[in-house]
């Protein structure tokens, strides 16, 4: 008995389905879509994506959601399958260059296609190192806690110079004052001064002959 199915109307691949929220408008709508990373990403992936034929936007939509949902909540396991995947593609395109490079006749095409050669190799193990990273974050905490003892022991460096600096002019000071305001010896000095009893001595014998 054949089926009463009806085939399924093959929709537009390039129309996008824009659903609004009660009381919007159709233009805000479409200006709160266009805004969303999701959408320009997968208009950007359809452009690209042509070898796979004529990709659906709104499928492209929602597997995009999909993945963003998984990395917000943790679930990093694409990320670190798409950097893999990107490091040994570009891998790929250095050893190619470098082969083509070594089989130029000209001296111009072999700098080219070591260069461009050298640029993926470079970005190869840039990616390699993003991934590392996600893998083995750095710990900040630890950073941040060695600069604030490396800021307090040059605090305490500065301090003790300053202070060290500072007693030396302190002491010069108190050794000044202390001659300045030394008055037991200036006494000593003006009783021991011979031309001072002399001129008594004299005096007195004046007086005794009047």
């Amino acid at each position: 008995m054949p089926s009463k199915r009806k085939p399924k109307k093959k929709s537009n691949p390039d129309q996008l389905t824009v659903f609004t929220e009660p009381g919007e408008a159709d233009g805000m709508a479409i200006a709160r879509l266009a805004l969303r990373p999701t959408v320009q990403a997968a208009r950007t992936l359809k452009v690209y994506g042509n070898s796979w034929g004529d990709l659906d936007l709104n499928g492209l939509i929602d597997s995009l959601v999909e993945q963003t949902k998984a990395s917000s909540e943790g679930d990093l396991s694409r990320a670190e399958a798409m950097l893999t995947s990107q490091a040994h593609t570009l891998d790929a395109i250095f050893n190619n260059l470098a082969k083509r490079a070594i089989t130029a006749e000209y001296m111009p095409n072999l700098e080219t296609y070591l260069k461009l050669g050298l640029r993926a190799q470079s970005q190869s193990r840039a990616t390699w190192e993003a991934l590392a990273a996600i893998k083995n974050p750095p710990v900040m905490g630890y950073v941040k806690q060695a600069n604030i003892a490396h800021t307090q022991q040059v605090n305490n460096t500065d301090t003790s110079r300053a202070r060290e600096n500072q007693n030396p002019k302190n002491e010069l000071m108190e050794k000044k004052d202390g001659e300045r305001l030394d008055t037991g010896a200036t006494s000593t000095t003006s009783q021991a001064d011979p031309a001072m009893a002399t001129v008594g001595e004299i005096d007195r014998t004046k007086n005794q002959g009047r």
